[in-house]
């Protein structure tokens, strides 16, 4: 697949303006030069959980906009899309099927129904206890039937999410048309949503079970290429998972960057980032900020537990209007997963750090994707966080058009932009990363192809940094950017 080299943002449909028509308008106002693709997050009508409890596939909720909103964005960036492979929302036509005709709906075998893994259709305590959820229930939803009779039906997430049965012909079926349809579209990239859910078996943790996963992952990327597109697996857990799927040719997240980079800037020590470096996949999309907290699970053994939670405590110290109670069950979260702040609060709202740490992701081997309110350098939304009682409300504000033009104009987004410029425009990032040698406090990070070199000198102690880089277009010369007090650019022939 022709994907693009260059940074890729990360958006609601309806949080830079309003829909996809104001979304199209952002990215040809502030998005040509600075980034190359956007992840649009789920667009179809849904149920739950901001999108993420798709009820058809077939049309974008008419409150963003239309499919032609759809492929109109598609022509100027490469669009990543969602599939929620794990689920389908209870409000959908196949589960309303269902729970009117049941054992004479066509969909019968869709979802996974307790029975069907249980031969009296109630799950043994010994093998509830083993499955791997992030909710304090069992994985269960009982549905009730036109006819009366109960059943249990598995839900490993919102009741509202219905898992399916990936089993079964009528479900690949559906997989099949629909991620076929995705890339008809106009998609490049199919980010197959919670995935590793997807594998039951009893009496096993239901969690990236192998060798089911990997059938998993050939079966949707097969369809996904024979329209030219890429799967992009969605898993937050330990790295070794992602080391795995790399090493299989899948695209992979790097979920442990955000903690490392935090790591790094609250502690003024670089020796964790640079080992993680030097091991970690290429063929990856870095992130430091998602519609998701921050990631604590994923950087397990890559921070030891005593460094974990020291970075875990610096954020609450030194970050920006943020609290431990955001990350609590009070607010729908628990923090031994994630860490619900604006990446630019959780630097206090520090305009040197905070671009310091977009220098590191745009250094960072791999395709770097910006969470559109990081795009804005956005400070945490308290006032919606405590309308919603939702922890990763802090970080999703949605910005009217008055807004956007307002953030844009600051310093720090000016700078950003900058950055995002270099990195999506020049030559050297088609190069393998270098690790210069330096001391802990410090990162050297070189790209260099022929003629063309990018270097970044970073001083974690004086909280300055320097990036050198040749001219584009070949000439004699180089560009530098400063960062640190004050901001700084110029150019050297």
């Amino acid at each position: 697949m022709d994907m693009k080299n260059g940074i890729q943002l990360i958006t609601y449909a309806n949080s830079l303006g309003g829909d996809l028509s104001q979304l199209d308008r952002f990215l040809s106002t502030h998005g040509q030069e600075t980034l190359s693709g956007v992840h649009i997050l789920p667009f179809f009508p849904s149920s739950a959980d901001r999108g993420f409890a798709p009820i058809s596939y077939e049309e974008v909720d008419p409150v963003f906009g239309s499919w032609k909103d759809v492929e109109s964005i598609a022509q100027k960036a490469d669009l990543a899309v969602d599939f929620m492979a794990n689920h389908l929302s209870q409000q959908s036509p196949q589960f309303q099927d269902f729970l009117q005709n049941k054992d004479q709906s066509e969909w019968k075998d869709f979802f996974l129904r307790y029975k069907n893994l249980w031969p009296n259709g109630e799950a043994p305590a010994e093998d509830l206890s083993k499955i791997y959820t992030r909710k304090p229930r069992p994985p269960y939803f009982e549905a009730t039937f036109a006819d009366g009779s109960t059943e249990k039906i598995w839900c490993t997430f919102d009741y509202e999410q219905i898992d399916l049965d990936l089993r079964q012909k009528v479900t690949k079926d559906f997989f099949r048309q629909t991620i076929g349809g995705l890339v008809q579209r106009g998609a490049k990239i199919i980010r197959l949503d919670a995935f590793a859910y997807t594998t039951k078996r009893p009496g096993t943790n239901c969690f990236f079970l192998e060798p089911d996963v990997w059938e998993v992952l050939e079966f949707c990327d097969q369809i996904a290429s024979e329209g030219g597109a890429i799967l992009l697996p969605e898993i937050h857990e330990h790295y070794s998972i992602q080391l795995k799927l790399a090493e299989k040719g899948y695209w992979v997240y790097d979920f442990a960057l955000p903690m490392l980079v935090l790591h790094t800037l609250y502690s003024g020590n670089s020796q964790r980032l640079k080992d993680w470096f030097e091991i970690c996949p290429r063929n990856q999309f870095t992130t430091l900020d998602t519609h998701d907290g921050i990631g604590v699970v994923d950087v397990a053994d890559l921070l030891s537990p005593e460094e974990i939670e020291a970075t875990k405590d610096a954020l609450f110290k030194q970050g920006a209007n943020v609290k431990a109670i955001y990350n609590s069950a009070s607010f729908g979260n628990l923090d031994i997963y994630q860490l619900n702040c604006t990446y630019y609060s959780a630097l206090g709202n520090d305009d040197a750090r905070y671009l310091t740490a977009r220098l590191l992701q745009f250094f960072a081997p791999g395709i770097p994707q910006v969470y559109y309110v990081g795009m804005l350098a956005g400070k945490n939304d308290i006032k919606l966080v405590e309308s919603t009682r939702n922890g990763r409300d802090i970080n999703r504000h949605d910005y009217t058009n008055e807004e956007i033009e307002a953030e844009t104009q600051r310093p720090v987004v000016q700078q950003l932009f900058q950055l995002m410029k270099l990195r999506n425009n020049h030559p050297a990032f088609e190069a393998e990363l270098c690790i210069l040698p330096s001391e802990d406090h410090q990162l050297r990070l070189r790209y260099a192809k022929g003629q063309h070199y990018c270097e970044a000198n970073i001083d974690l102690q004086a909280l300055q940094a320097t990036v050198k880089a040749s001219h584009q277009n070949g000439s004699e010369g180089f560009d530098e950017i400063s960062i640190g007090h004050p901001i700084s650019a110029n150019s050297k022939a």
